[in-house]
């Protein structure tokens, strides 16, 4: 048996039953179990709500509207430059949405749109890293694992619904992941 095990749980909210799934070193996946990707635990994952109050008490301000940040412990697990678009993603501000092809530019490869749309797809901590506020360029929503109801549902509690698509102005450095 492994010194830090995963531990999970499943909430109710409003776009569905999400897992949260962690260790002692914090969250690592929030996933949709009715997506176009449900991803079930381990055999070797310990059913445990108690490392995940904080984790649910957000997502359930978040869907009161009333939380637009969340401040979660967040150690997710990929290739150096899916934390590099991870990254970006947490720093698409609360009600706005850009394009692939500007998170590419942000992250300083505006070459690598398809690479940036892969990453964005392997999100492993949906909601939390905004990957649903992430657009096609001309405007129109695309794909998400979670389900396009469920990214019109977040963009439209954000209010940033496709009728009124503003974009963000940020700039990629800021270290919001344990690593």
């Amino acid at each position: 048996m492994t010194d830090n095990p995963m531990r999970y749980t499943y909430i109710e909210s409003p776009v569905g039953r999400l897992m949260l799934a962690g260790d002692s070193e914090g969250l690592l996946s929030i996933s949709f179990m009715e997506g176009l990707h449900p991803t079930p635990p381990e055999e070797s994952w310990l059913v445990d709500d108690r490392p995940f109050g904080d984790a649910a008490e957000q997502l359930q301000a978040y869907f009161d509207g009333n939380l637009r940040e969340f401040n979660l412990r967040l150690v997710p697990r990929g290739t150096q430059f899916q934390l590099q678009v991870w990254r970006a993603l947490r720093e698409i501000p609360y009600g706005t949405t850009i394009s692939y092809a500007e998170l590419a530019r942000r992250i300083g490869k505006p070459k690598a749109v398809r690479a940036v749309g892969a990453a964005n797809g392997k999100n492993p901590l949906a909601i939390v890293v905004p990957c649903h506020r992430v657009i096609g360029s001309n405007g129109s929503l695309t794909g998400y694992g979670g389900g396009m109801r469920n990214k019109e549902y977040l963009l439209a509690l954000e209010g940033s619904g496709t009728q009124k698509m503003r974009t963000a102005k940020f700039e990629v450095g800021k270290s919001l992941f344990l690593m």
